[in-house]
């Protein structure tokens, strides 16, 4: 992508009443996308949202794969918590992880937008970035630092998708069924995990942060335990 999109995006708008640019089309966009899903969001759509015709917007965005990428950028800006001070890289690191899992399921839908090769956008690089920094508190190569990055990004996407696709409710419906399904002789571990009524708590209220918070500890566990290792 030009690099110039970038620098017109962050380009002020007029006041009071501004023209079309970047930044209306990818807010416009972005508002299409909360009020009826990511479907709905097309360059035709997007243009009569904002009063113009379909070719104008092409004078500031090349397509919709364009606007697409530029409307992730604007999801993924970091915020102002996101630089406070912290206490060792291990607490950073969490931060950063739910300061992440935050942004992505402020907007559910941004998660159906299909990208092509590693993150380039400017708030994409700032996220890597931030990471990294917190890790260079450790003695972890840059090699390894880069991998714990991936690793905990990896984690957080994983989580959002399962918040957003498996629903306390659903949850519950899937323990009642596994209950009727599972033999205790065939499947005794099983059975034994339905009748300690683990689907139960999982769709109680909290479950899925306390899924997140457990797994992140696990993962954050595994990372100290190699930052000792090379660092004895």
């Amino acid at each position: 992508m030009d690099e110039s999109v970038w620098e017109r995006l962050d380009r002020p708008e007029k006041e009071p009443k501004p023209g079309l640019s970047v930044r209306r089309i990818v807010r416009a966009a972005i508002e299409l996308a909360d009020a009826d899903g990511l479907a709905a969001v097309s360059m035709a759509r997007v243009a009569e949202r904002l009063g113009f015709t379909t070719m104008s917007l092409y004078r500031h965005v090349r397509g919709k794969d364009e606007l697409l990428v530029l409307v992730l950028d604007t999801l993924a800006e970091p915020p102002a918590t996101l630089w406070e001070p912290f206490d060792g890289w291990r607490a950073g690191m969490e931060r950063w992880c739910r300061e992440h899992l935050a942004v992505l399921l402020r907007h559910p839908w941004a998660l159906q937008i299909q990208t092509a090769g590693p993150p380039t956008t400017p708030n994409q690089l700032a996220w890597m970035d931030h990471a990294l920094r917190v890790l260079e508190e450790t003695p972890l190569s840059p090699g390894d630092r880069m991998s714990v990055l991936l690793l905990c990004t990896g984690f957080v996407v994983s989580q959002a998708r399962f918040s957003i696709e498996v629903s306390a409710e659903s949850e519950q419906a899937y323990g009642a069924v596994l209950d009727e399904l599972v033999d205790g002789e065939r499947h005794p571990a099983l059975r034994r995990v339905v009748d300690a009524g683990t689907f139960d708590l999982a769709g109680a209220a909290g479950a899925q942060g306390y899924d997140f918070t457990f797994g992140l500890a696990r993962l954050l566990d595994g990372v100290e335990r190699l930052v000792e290792r090379v660092g004895r």
